[in-house]
């Protein structure tokens, strides 16, 4: 194995207590560590960095693993230590990290390639393409059979794409979205948007003597879902063209062709509000007198 050669960049920003949360946001932190075993390439003329890999990016305890990393910068001088593309560093990796920038370019954009993933102590991301822009403090996900989101509040996949907004706690999932929840229940759309709890949020207060915490107390602030919209429990299966999930609650609002099944049962209707947690359901009509339709199936022995 050839050894690592390593490049380091300034932060632009000062360090902050905020930073050490353990999300995938790599706007804020320490300065940026790109390394990479088959050679760092330097091309003045764009202000890019290219590491060949397996290649790493590390920055305030977020690592982006794969294949080749594109790093575009800007600022003061270029990184006086990169090395041409190909060739062996003056010794190990820590030791070309300490010869480099030395606080003069800033990357505002990294760029991710080949069986790409970013993870955290508590967060993991997952592609064959990532995209993050530091300004935004936005991450692009596509590409891979894998493409998806794992936090500690819910599993989120997509077939398309994922934008994770990483200061504002959105996940924006595109093409057969998902949203998979710790206590099993399972949200799909063909969009979602997954609003997780702010950093350094508060935890949940504890339930009232005897009883026990609501199914996804504190996992998620909400999901919005449009098109195709199915939301599945042990008990039943929510259908809709659209529909917003509380997981504090438990309550799920959804309206336009809605369809709630239970076993063989099966009730219709325009708009419904239903909480997850208890099984109770609230149908309306569309407006001006649509009706809501129901099929209740007898049981074995025609008893219902």
């Amino acid at each position: 194995m050839k050894p690592a050669l390593a490049l380091l960049f300034a932060a632009g920003l000062a360090w902050s207590a905020a930073a050490a949360a353990q999300s995938l946001d790599l706007s804020r932190g320490g300065p940026i560590s790109i390394s990479a075993e088959e050679g760092i390439e330097w091309r003045q003329d764009l202000r890019v960095v290219v590491a060949r890999g397996p290649a790493r990016a590390e920055r305030g305890g977020v690592t982006i693993d794969a294949a080749r990393l594109i790093a575009r910068y800007r600022g003061g001088p270029e990184p006086a230590a990169a090395l041409p593309f190909g060739q062996p560093g003056p010794g190990s990796a820590a030791e070309a990290s300490a010869g480099a920038t030395g606080g003069r370019s800033e990357i505002w954009r990294l760029e991710a390639e080949g069986g790409v993933r970013i993870r955290t102590a508590s967060e993991t991301a997952t592609a064959e393409r990532a995209v993050y822009d530091m300004d935004q403090a936005v991450l692009v996900l596509s590409g891979g059979r894998e493409l998806g989101l794992s936090t500690p509040q819910a599993v989120i996949r997509a077939s398309e794409s994922l934008e994770y907004w990483t200061r504002r706690r959105l996940a924006v999932a595109r093409g057969d979205a998902t949203v998979t929840t710790p206590d099993g229940r399972s949200l799909r759309a063909d969009v979602l948007a997954a609003y997780l709890p702010p950093e350094g949020a508060a935890p949940p207060p504890p339930p009232a003597p005897g009883r026990p915490a609501p199914p996804g107390q504190g996992q998620l602030d909400r999901v919005e879902l449009f098109g195709r919209v199915e939301i599945r429990t042990a008990e039943e299966v929510l259908r809709a063209d659209r529909g917003v999930y509380s997981a504090a609650t438990g309550i799920a609002r959804l309206s336009g062709n809605v369809r709630i099944t239970r076993g063989p049962h099966q009730v219709n209707g325009e708009e419904a509000v239903v909480d997850l947690n208890t099984g109770i359901s609230r149908l309306l009509g569309a407006p001006g007198g649509g009706r809501v339709q129901g099929l209740i199936a007898p049981t074995e022995g025609g008893r219902r």
